[in-house]
Protein backbone atom coordinates (compact mmCIF):
# COMPACT_ATOMS: atom_id res chain seq x y z
CA UNK A 1 0.00 0.00 0.00
CA UNK A 2 1.61 3.28 -1.23
CA UNK A 3 0.90 6.19 1.46
CA UNK A 4 0.08 9.69 -0.25
CA UNK A 5 1.52 12.74 1.28
CA UNK A 6 -1.26 15.73 -0.03
CA UNK A 7 1.61 18.40 0.67
CA UNK A 8 4.27 16.70 -1.53
CA UNK A 9 4.17 19.06 -4.00
CA UNK A 10 2.81 22.23 -2.18
CA UNK A 11 5.00 25.16 -1.84
CA UNK A 12 5.11 26.70 1.58
CA UNK A 13 2.01 28.25 2.35
CA UNK A 14 0.21 27.79 -0.38
CA UNK A 15 -3.86 26.32 0.16
CA UNK A 16 -4.79 25.17 -3.09
CA UNK A 17 -8.32 25.28 -2.22
CA UNK A 18 -8.57 28.42 -1.38
CA UNK A 19 -6.33 29.73 -4.02
CA UNK A 20 -9.08 27.58 -6.23
CA UNK A 21 -12.14 29.05 -4.67
CA UNK A 22 -11.16 32.13 -4.77
CA UNK A 23 -10.05 31.87 -8.67
CA UNK A 24 -13.82 30.08 -9.92
CA UNK A 25 -15.29 32.86 -7.76
CA UNK A 26 -13.52 35.59 -9.29
CA UNK A 27 -13.72 34.34 -12.84
CA UNK A 28 -17.67 33.94 -12.30
CA UNK A 29 -17.72 37.44 -11.17
CA UNK A 30 -16.06 38.87 -14.47
CA UNK A 31 -17.89 36.86 -16.41
CA UNK A 32 -21.09 39.48 -14.66
CA UNK A 33 -18.96 42.47 -15.53
CA UNK A 34 -21.15 45.02 -17.97
CA UNK A 35 -24.43 46.14 -18.41
CA UNK A 36 -27.49 44.13 -17.77
CA UNK A 37 -31.25 44.52 -18.61
CA UNK A 38 -33.25 43.49 -16.06
CA UNK A 39 -36.52 42.78 -16.45
CA UNK A 40 -38.05 42.18 -12.88
CA UNK A 41 -41.66 40.54 -11.32
CA UNK A 42 -41.87 41.60 -7.41
CA UNK A 43 -44.52 39.82 -5.49
CA UNK A 44 -45.25 41.68 -2.20
CA UNK A 45 -46.07 40.43 0.70
CA UNK A 46 -47.28 43.17 2.19
CA UNK A 47 -49.49 44.75 -1.14
CA UNK A 48 -50.57 41.10 -2.06
CA UNK A 49 -49.03 42.54 -5.29
CA UNK A 50 -47.44 41.90 -8.33
CA UNK A 51 -44.87 44.44 -9.96
CA UNK A 52 -43.43 44.30 -13.30
CA UNK A 53 -40.26 46.69 -14.01
CA UNK A 54 -37.52 46.92 -16.30
CA UNK A 55 -33.84 47.98 -14.43
CA UNK A 56 -30.28 48.41 -15.66
CA UNK A 57 -27.81 46.96 -13.68
CA UNK A 58 -24.10 48.17 -14.16
CA UNK A 59 -21.63 45.78 -12.64
CA UNK A 60 -17.65 47.30 -12.96
CA UNK A 61 -14.25 45.63 -11.97
CA UNK A 62 -12.37 48.18 -9.44
CA UNK A 63 -8.82 48.41 -9.34
CA UNK A 64 -8.20 45.63 -6.35
CA UNK A 65 -5.98 46.74 -3.38
CA UNK A 66 -5.14 43.60 -2.73
CA UNK A 67 -3.63 40.59 -5.27
CA UNK A 68 -6.21 38.47 -3.34
CA UNK A 69 -9.71 40.58 -2.98
CA UNK A 70 -11.31 41.62 -6.54
CA UNK A 71 -13.46 45.12 -5.90
CA UNK A 72 -16.75 45.60 -7.83
CA UNK A 73 -19.06 48.27 -7.85
CA UNK A 74 -22.84 47.59 -8.85
CA UNK A 75 -24.97 50.51 -9.94
CA UNK A 76 -28.71 50.74 -10.65
CA UNK A 77 -31.39 53.01 -11.93
CA UNK A 78 -34.66 52.23 -14.34
CA UNK A 79 -35.53 51.87 -17.78
CA UNK A 80 -38.31 54.42 -17.43
CA UNK A 81 -40.25 55.89 -14.31
CA UNK A 82 -42.48 53.58 -12.40
CA UNK A 83 -45.39 53.99 -9.51
CA UNK A 84 -43.43 50.88 -7.81
CA UNK A 85 -40.52 53.33 -6.06
CA UNK A 86 -43.96 55.78 -4.57
CA UNK A 87 -45.87 52.83 -4.00
CA UNK A 88 -43.15 50.99 -2.00
CA UNK A 89 -40.87 53.88 -0.80
CA UNK A 90 -38.36 51.47 1.10
CA UNK A 91 -36.95 50.25 -2.74
CA UNK A 92 -34.05 52.18 -3.62
CA UNK A 93 -35.17 53.59 -7.52
CA UNK A 94 -31.49 53.98 -8.37
CA UNK A 95 -28.21 53.27 -6.14
CA UNK A 96 -24.61 52.46 -5.94
CA UNK A 97 -23.07 49.44 -3.91
CA UNK A 98 -19.20 48.33 -3.75
CA UNK A 99 -18.34 45.40 -2.68
CA UNK A 100 -15.28 43.17 -2.62
CA UNK A 101 -14.55 39.29 -2.89
CA UNK A 102 -12.78 38.14 0.12
CA UNK A 103 -12.81 33.95 0.64
CA UNK A 104 -16.10 32.44 0.06
CA UNK A 105 -17.88 35.66 1.30
CA UNK A 106 -18.99 38.84 -0.62
CA UNK A 107 -18.44 41.77 1.49
CA UNK A 108 -20.74 44.60 1.46
CA UNK A 109 -20.46 48.48 1.96
CA UNK A 110 -24.52 48.19 2.43
CA UNK A 111 -26.88 46.21 1.41
CA UNK A 112 -30.25 46.99 -1.08
CA UNK A 113 -32.78 47.25 1.48
CA UNK A 114 -30.22 48.84 4.01
CA UNK A 115 -27.18 51.09 4.22
CA UNK A 116 -25.42 48.58 7.18
CA UNK A 117 -22.48 46.72 5.97
CA UNK A 118 -22.10 43.08 5.62
CA UNK A 119 -21.14 39.72 4.37
CA UNK A 120 -23.00 37.75 2.28
CA UNK A 121 -21.78 33.93 2.32
CA UNK A 122 -21.27 32.62 -1.19
CA UNK A 123 -21.95 28.58 -2.06
CA UNK A 124 -21.06 28.23 -6.15
CA UNK A 125 -23.81 25.42 -7.15
CA UNK A 126 -21.94 24.75 -10.60
CA UNK A 127 -20.17 26.94 -12.97
CA UNK A 128 -22.58 28.87 -14.37
CA UNK A 129 -24.49 29.20 -10.68
CA UNK A 130 -23.90 31.24 -7.15
CA UNK A 131 -25.90 31.21 -4.32
CA UNK A 132 -25.45 34.50 -1.97
CA UNK A 133 -26.78 34.05 1.90
CA UNK A 134 -27.46 37.25 3.67
CA UNK A 135 -28.40 38.53 6.90
CA UNK A 136 -28.95 41.61 8.13
CA UNK A 137 -31.32 43.73 10.49
CA UNK A 138 -34.17 41.86 10.67
CA UNK A 139 -33.76 40.39 7.03
CA UNK A 140 -32.64 37.23 5.46
CA UNK A 141 -31.97 36.78 1.91
CA UNK A 142 -31.57 33.71 -0.30
CA UNK A 143 -30.40 34.54 -4.11
CA UNK A 144 -29.58 32.52 -6.84
CA UNK A 145 -27.71 33.84 -9.83
CA UNK A 146 -27.32 31.83 -13.02
CA UNK A 147 -25.35 32.81 -16.42
CA UNK A 148 -27.07 31.21 -19.30
CA UNK A 149 -25.87 30.92 -22.39
CA UNK A 150 -22.08 31.60 -22.92
CA UNK A 151 -23.03 34.70 -20.35
CA UNK A 152 -25.26 36.09 -22.26
CA UNK A 153 -28.16 36.09 -19.84
CA UNK A 154 -28.70 35.45 -16.45
CA UNK A 155 -31.52 34.25 -14.29
CA UNK A 156 -31.92 35.79 -10.61
CA UNK A 157 -34.44 34.25 -7.96
CA UNK A 158 -34.41 36.44 -4.68
CA UNK A 159 -36.23 35.33 -1.82
CA UNK A 160 -36.43 37.77 1.27
CA UNK A 161 -37.45 37.31 4.82
CA UNK A 162 -37.70 39.87 7.29
CA UNK A 163 -38.68 38.28 10.88
CA UNK A 164 -39.02 35.03 9.89
CA UNK A 165 -41.67 35.54 7.51
CA UNK A 166 -41.13 35.73 3.70
CA UNK A 167 -41.50 39.11 2.58
CA UNK A 168 -40.20 39.78 -0.51
CA UNK A 169 -40.01 37.08 -3.75
CA UNK A 170 -38.08 38.34 -6.93
CA UNK A 171 -38.42 37.01 -10.07
CA UNK A 172 -34.95 38.81 -12.72
CA UNK A 173 -34.54 38.13 -16.29
CA UNK A 174 -31.62 39.47 -17.77
CA UNK A 175 -29.68 40.35 -21.23
CA UNK A 176 -26.56 41.86 -21.27
CA UNK A 177 -26.14 45.05 -22.81
CA UNK A 178 -22.94 45.57 -22.90
CA UNK A 179 -19.65 43.57 -22.15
Amino acid sequence: MVAINPKKNLHFGENPPEINLNSNLKRWFSRNIGLWKSNRTYFLDEAQKTYNLSMNINIQALENKSEWESHYKFTWYPEKKYNFFDENPQYKERGEIHAFLKGHQLKREKFYLSNDEGISNIKQVDEHEMIFESSYKDWYVLEHTRLVDSDNYRFRVIYSWNKDMLKIVENHHEIKIIK
